[in-house]
């Protein structure tokens, strides 16, 4: 599977790198609460920016993670009755299984990846 990424608090990825383990499944949930972290197909990261956190004034970043090196299950899946299909994980992230971190920007337009 090709890379999967996800949507984070810029705050709450900074805190995951102090104990090695990110837990956030997307805006006001944990992975504790919802038992999976959302995440996304690149074509889908910006729409999921807008829906989920449009109105945010939190800086945000995109986590491209490595579904080979996660020790949790990720299962594509639609989870609320739509067409549409979404990676999840079963499990926290460790640092070593994001290869990188990307900058979101709020345009006119809504968020905005900086895509390398």
């Amino acid at each position: 599977m090709d890379s999967i990424y996800h949507v984070a608090r810029a705050a709450d990825w900074v805190a995951a790198q102090q104990t090695d383990g990110y837990r956030v499944s997307t805006r006001g949930a944990t992975l504790d609460d919802l038992g999976f972290i959302h995440c996304a197909f690149r074509d889908q990261v910006e729409t999921i920016a807008e829906r989920v956190w449009g109105d945010a004034a939190e800086s945000l970043v995109v986590l491209v993670i490595d579904p080979d090196s996660l020790a949790a299950e990720v299962r594509v899946e639609n989870l609320d009755g739509g067409e549409e299909l979404f990676p999840h994980v079963y499990g926290p992230l460790t640092t070593g299984s994001v290869s990188d971190v990307l900058e979101l920007r709020r345009g006119s337009g809504g968020w905005r990846v900086i895509w390398p």
